[in-house]
């Protein structure tokens, strides 16, 4: 069965990279990936997958299914860019439209691996006679509005049975640490606006209570565990400096290991913008946008991943991938380099500084390790056993959510970590199809996990997808 899937991807590998590389232009915001999104649906219809797109109230959510009865596996597609970091591949900065979004994250080979993954899977469970479901999900907005946590709250994981995940990194491995959990709040404070130099007695200032309330929370910072983070910007401070700003507006990332250690974190933020209204005698209220849950391991499914890398091996790079990963390497300082392989924690990172590419295929080395960003994966994670794992993607040295990853995402050195990904993947589910013992393993380690817990999804039902706040970001306003 691995080899009729590996046999599809490599017949296929042209249309596969073409169609990552129309994701990579089409650089689409999250929550307005239509082009994107319409793509990859129209791939798997064409492929025999049934199709229901805008799931959860999100027009570019889809979930696309083929087979019939147990085990459904699923696996993940994203394909949501970032803002600003439009890039042509070039090993120097060179935009190909000043100030569009850039796929900064690789996104464009995130949905690409899943899908091939997906149709390679199916071909395999054809020609084999195996029952079972195959699923993708289409998830929107990972970088900014945890498309996922609204698709797991509407009951879309409720019956999978395990879930795979790729994303393009700067090594291979399939991860065992965690994640940060966040919440996203915006907080909008009233006043009275007035003229600041004749009646500033008569006004009450908005941008005051802001600034005092950013105050209290970085004096917060010196008392909270050492894992949490809290960062946030000023969206709206006033129009003109001779009024007195009736309404001000931040936005809040309020972040921890714990999903319960976020809420107290976000209760305790609240009492300080509770304060602010006192100090500047204004009003404001507290917009929830989203959350998510921090990543629950699974080592099972890591083995049987990390197993399946080995068995496809890494690619070999081409004269012409070297040349373009040693370019971009010297637009990273040796020390800057040496920082980012410290992050990692990649056992042996000091043997990597004259290196280009990591070509190891890594044993994970991060249990109980949790890395200081946050994933809407984490929610999946807690519904189903969930592994998303990595493929050296990015020249070494350079971070994510750079112009250099735009450029790698675009090249052929993303487009060879894709094709491994989507091989490493379709044979990781056809293991978890037609091997129950491995299945189960995965299973049974979930449970230990959760020790008892229970997901409860950070938003209600009565919060809906900020579609509006999404469209004006993409300046799409009608």
């Amino acid at each position: 069965m691995k080899e009729d899937a590996w046999k599809w991807i490599l017949d296929n590998e042209s249309k596969i990279i073409e169609a990552s590389d129309k994701i990579w232009n089409f650089a689409e915001l999250g929550l307005v990936e239509h082009k994107s999104s319409q793509l990859l649906a129209h791939l798997l219809e064409e492929n025999g997958f049934k199709v229901q797109m805008g799931v959860a109230d999100m027009p570019t959510a889809f979930v696309a299914s083929w087979g019939s009865g147990g085990p459904i596996i699923g696996l993940q597609g994203e394909y949501d860019a970032l803002p600003g970091l439009s890039q042509k591949v070039s090993t120097k900065r060179e935009p190909l439209i000043e100030g569009a979004p850039g796929h900064g994250c690789g996104h464009n080979i995130h949905g690409m691996t899943a899908l091939s993954a997906a149709i390679a899977v199916k071909v395999a469970l054809e020609n084999s006679g195996v029952k079972g479901t195959i699923r993708f999900y289409g998830t929107p907005a990972e970088e900014n509005y945890s498309g996922k946590m609204f698709m797991v709250r509407d009951g879309y994981y409720d019956d999978v049975d395990a879930v795979i995940s790729h994303h393009p990194g700067s090594h291979n491995y399939a991860g065992i640490g965690s994640s940060l959990a966040v919440n996203s709040v915006k907080f909008h404070f009233h006043g009275v606006s007035s003229h600041a130099a004749y009646t500033p007695f008569l006004g009450k200032s908005a941008l005051d209570a802001l600034e005092l309330m950013n105050t209290g929370v970085n004096f917060m910072r010196e008392h909270i565990i050492q894992e949490a983070r809290i960062h946030y910007v000023i969206e709206d401070g006033g129009m003109q400096p001779n009024v007195v700003p009736p309404y001000a507006r931040s936005w809040y990332y309020i972040r921890a290991p714990e999903r319960e250690q976020v809420l107290q974190l976000s209760e305790w933020i609240g009492k300080i913008a509770d304060g602010a209204d006192l100090m500047a005698r204004t009003t404001h209220e507290m917009e929830f946008i989203e959350g998510c849950y921090n990543v629950l391991p699974n080592k099972a499914l890591s083995d049987i991943v990390t197993a399946n890398m080995r068995e496809v091996g890494v690619p070999e790079y081409s004269a012409e991938d070297m040349k373009f990963a040693e370019g971009l390497s010297e637009t990273v300082s040796k020390e800057d380099k040496i920082e980012e392989l410290r992050l990692g924690k990649r056992p042996g990172w000091q043997d990597l500084l004259e290196t280009h590419i990591d070509t190891d295929i890594m044993d994970p080395w991060d249990e109980d390790f949790v890395w200081p960003g946050s994933t809407d994966v984490g929610d999946v994670s807690w519904v189903a056993p969930t592994m998303e794992f990595t493929t050296a993607t990015y020249v070494l040295g350079t971070g994510a959510h750079s112009w250099q990853v735009v450029a790698c995402s675009g090249a052929g050195i993303g487009h060879k970590s894709l094709l491994f990904a989507a091989k490493t993947m379709a044979g990781s589910a056809i293991d978890l199809l037609t091997k129950p013992d491995l299945l189960k393993r995965t299973q049974d380690e979930f449970e230990t996990r959760k020790a008892g817990r229970k997901y409860v999804s950070p938003v209600g039902k009565d919060i809906k997808p900020p579609l509006e706040i999404a469209r004006k970001a993409a300046g799409l306003e009608e």
